[in-house]
C-alpha cells in the first residue's frame, strides 16, 4: 500500500493527525527533501526505510514503490503542502495504476493557507474579493497560454502565485499588464509557519527592489490584492439584519 500524504506548510505541528499516524507506520518514507521539513522524519519508525526524492527521478521513485511491495511494505510518499497543489503526484498515481499498486491520499494544509495564517488575513473578504486564483508565472516550465498571468490578472481577484519569486521583474509587468496598478498591495511570505519564515509586505511596483533587498528567489508565496489592506462590507452571516436559516434578522 502507498500513502500519498500532504506534510503541511512547514511546522512540524501542522501535519494531519492522519498524516502522522502515517508516517508512524510506514516501512519506507520517501519524502520531497527539497521542501519538507524534515523534523517530520522523527515520527518514522527506527527501522524505517527514508529516501529523498530530491535527488531521484520519477522512473526511481516508483522502482523503490515497487521494491516495497514486492516484500510487503507500506510506503509514504510525503511531499509538501497539500499533495494536489503543484505536487505532481498525478504521474506517479498514473504508474502505481499502471502496476495495480494500491494507494491512497491523506490532504494536507497547504502553503496557500500557512501564508494567510502567517500574515492574519483572509482571502475572501465581502465587497473586494470572493475569489482566489491560484497559479504560478511562466518560467523554465510554461503554462498554457490561455492561462497566462496577464490573462488571470484581468479579473482583479485575489491571487497567490507559486514558484515565481525567481523572476519578479516579469511578474511584475504581467500584473500590471492585467489591470493591476504600482501600488496594489502585494506580500510575500518565504517558508510559511517555518522557524526561519520571512514576510515582505510591500506594492506590485516595488516587490521586485524588495525581494532583492531580502534575497528571497524561492521557496515563498506572492500574493496579491486588495484583501491585503483594502475595505470591505461586513459579512451577512453575522449581520444582526440579515435573516439566515437558523436566526431571525430584524430586517431593519
Amino acid at each position: 500500500m502507498v500513502h500519498f500524504v500532504g506534510a503541511g506548510p512547514g511546522a512540524v505541528d501542522l501535519i494531519t493527525v492522519r498524516g502522522m499516524r502515517l508516517l508512524q507506520e510506514a516501512d519506507v518514507i520517501i519524502y520531497a527533501g527539497s521542501l519538507v521539513n524534515p523534523e517530520l522524519l522523527q515520527y518514522a519508525k527506527k527501522d524505517c526505510q527514508i529516501f529523498n526524492s530530491a535527488t531521484m527521478t520519477l522512473e526511481e521513485v516508483i522502482h523503490k514503490i515497487e521494491e516495497a511491495e514486492k516484500e510487503g511494505k507500506t510506503t509514504v510518499r510525503l511531499h509538501t503542502g497539500d499533495p494536489a497543489i503543484y505536487g505532481a503526484i498525478q504521474e506517479q498515481i498514473d504508474e502505481l495504476k499502471k502496476r495495480e499498486i494500491s494507494f491512497d491520499v491523506c490532504p494536507g494544509v497547504s502553503s496557500l493557507f500557512g501564508a494567510a495564517s502567517s500574515l492574519q488575513m483572509e482571502y475572501t473578504l465581502p465587497g473586494v474579493s470572493q475569489t482566489v486564483i491560484i497559479s504560478r508565472g511562466e518560467g523554465r516550465t510554461p503554462v498554457p497560454e490561455k492561462e497566462k498571468l496577464s490573462l488571470l490578472a484581468s479579473h482583479q481577484a485575489t491571487m497567490v502565485l507559486f514558484l515565481s519569486c525567481a523572476f519578479p521583474e516579469k511578474i511584475k509587468e504581467e500584473l500590471l499588464q492585467g489591470g493591476y496598478q504600482e501600488d496594489t498591495p502585494l506580500a510575500v511570505v518565504y517558508r510559511a509557519t517555518w522557524q526561519d519564515e520571512k514576510i515582505v509586505r510591500t506594492t506590485i511596483g516595488a516587490f521586485p527592489e524588495d525581494l532583492r533587498e531580502h534575497n528571497i528567489s524561492k521557496t515563498a508565496l506572492i500574493i496579491v490584492g486588495e484583501v491585503l489592506e483594502g475595505d470591505y462590507e461586513r459579512s451577512k452571516l453575522y449581520d444582526p439584519i440579515f435573516t439566515t436559516e437558523f436566526r431571525k434578522g430584524t430586517g431593519e
